[in-house]
């Protein structure tokens, strides 16, 4: 892969990882479009480290909660932090179950399964509309909410299905207020990426990839640069009630998508 493919993909995965219209997905579609002739193994590793980048962008656009929330931890009280800190932690355990015990099975999936895609994000836009439909309100996250949140985050896995798409439209269907259900899906999934990254540096994954570092780093910079403008405009969008927008989108995407499958 050479270093134009890479950026490309990194200014793909920062808008659409926090745009709710599948990162994943538009990543897969993106390699197929740019004639992406990497093995499995090559493929699957530079999605993770985009997918780290927007982490990254996450963490710089939310850092004054990223600092609240460690406060919260390391103080050992029974205070908002710590409860926030603590339905977070909750939110990752599916994710995390799924990721350990399928992690063979997650990686065969991150192999051009365009028609798989597309039809993730027809569900996807499903999701989106419903979720625009629903009413505002500003009931906080609850122990439960974050436990289904974090379901919702663990299908998303699946490359098609949004992440955000889906945790923000679970938790706005839960009646959960909009700006608050934004936070949390973007704060819920940084310790996942980190700790899949780690994972991977464990394993001697990345070491094993016969990848050019040099693609890999310039797809990061170009995934964190467009994931902290995707990220505040995200923000904006969910609190002004602009999510059937982005379900028309992926309904028009993931019928193309169907059709190159």
């Amino acid at each position: 892969m050479g270093i134009l493919e890479a950026i490309i993909l990194g200014i793909i995965q920062g808008l659409t990882e926090f745009l709710p219209v599948s990162s994943s997905g538009h990543l897969e579609i993106g390699k197929a479009l740019l004639g992406d002739n990497s093995l499995p193994e090559e493929s699957l590793m530079m999605t993770v480290v985009l997918h780290f980048a927007t982490a990254l962008s996450t963490v710089v656009v939310f850092r004054k909660d990223v600092i609240e929330l460690l406060r919260g931890l390391f103080q050992f009280k029974w205070n908002d932090q710590s409860i926030f800190s603590f339905k977070i932690i909750l939110s990752m355990i599916p994710a995390a179950v799924i990721g350990v015990f399928f992690n063979d099975q997650i990686e065969a999936l991150f192999s051009k399964q365009i028609t798989m895609v597309g039809v993730m994000l027809l569900f996807t836009g499903v999701l989106l509309f419903l979720a625009d439909r629903a009413k505002h309100t500003e009931k906080n996250i609850g122990y439960v909410d974050a436990i289904l949140v974090g379901i919702a985050q663990a299908v998303a896995i699946l490359p098609g299905i949004s992440r955000s798409g889906a945790t923000i439209s679970t938790s706005v269907l839960l009646g959960i207020d909009r700006g608050k259900a934004a936070r949390f899906s973007f704060l819920m999934v940084v310790p996942l990426i980190f700790g899949k990254m780690a994972k991977d540096l464990g394993d001697g994954a990345i070491a094993q990839s016969s990848l050019n570092i040099v693609p890999l780093i310039a797809g990061a910079v170009a995934a964190f640069l467009a994931g902290l403008i995707a990220c505040r405009w995200m923000i904006h969008l969910v609190k002004k009630s602009q999510l059937k927008y982005f379900s028309f989108y992926c309904f028009i995407v993931g019928a193309i998508a169907i059709v190159l499958g």
